[in-house]
């Protein structure tokens, strides 16, 4: 997070826009402030954690070749994450050969609780939980998946996930209440599980020592 002593996200843009050709210590600060976020969000969005590291840096280059027509309309991570929703769901439509299928349900209403628990998300720093969540998600189908991330992580607004998937927005709607039921089901089951194989595992230790 910039400070009084480091450049925001619009200076360093600023200066990277301005730099000369080959220097490029302006978007590799930009880099390195959203190279972690990004390479998670790319992980949690298509499910393919061996994949998350190159599509983060394609994002990178894609943004880096688009930085001259970026006119400060909105911030420099709110574009960023557009680049990167994209080229996400670019590659997950290539890898299963076709688009996300509409569905209708127009009685879905989206309801408080129903979102997933902000403290699951404050949680992704620790490295048990963030392992937990991210097997969770990788658990759930990209048509649940993909619109609960842009939701709950990215923070967009159902009409503009429904803009970027090309989907309606009852659709939306309907797939993050699924999504985040789903979330909430699977995430009880690894948490009692792990529970369990934690337990199992204090009970051998004792049987050896007996």
């Amino acid at each position: 997070m910039p400070t009084e002593s480091t450049p925001s996200d619009e200076q360093l843009v600023e200066r990277a826009q301005r730099a000369a050709s080959g220097d490029l210590r302006a978007f590799e600060s930009l880099v390195e402030r959203h190279q972690a976020s990004i390479k998670a969000d790319c992980h949690y969005l298509t499910g393919s954690p061996a994949e998350a590291e190159d599509l983060a840096q394609e994002v990178f280059i894609k943004a880096f070749f688009g930085l001259s027509r970026f006119e400060g309309r909105s911030k420099f991570k709110t574009w960023l994450q557009r680049v990167k929703v994209n080229h996400c769901l670019n590659f997950i439509k290539k890898r299963k050969g076709k688009t996300l299928v509409d569905v209708s349900d127009p009685g879905v209403e989206a309801r408080e609780e129903l979102r997933v628990e902000a403290k699951a998300e404050r949680r992704l720093d620790a490295e048990p939980e963030r392992a937990r969540i991210s097997r969770v998600l990788e658990a759930l189908s990209d048509s649940l998946r993909i619109p609960l991330v842009m939701r709950d992580m990215d923070d967009l607004s159902y009409q503009e996930i429904a803009d970027e998937l090309g989907i309606g927005l009852s659709a939306v709607k309907m797939r993050i209440k699924r999504g985040r039921e789903e979330f909430r089901h699977l995430y009880q089951l690894d948490a009692e599980g792990g529970a369990q194989t934690a337990a199992g595992a204090e009970a051998a230790g004792r049987s050896e020592v007996e």
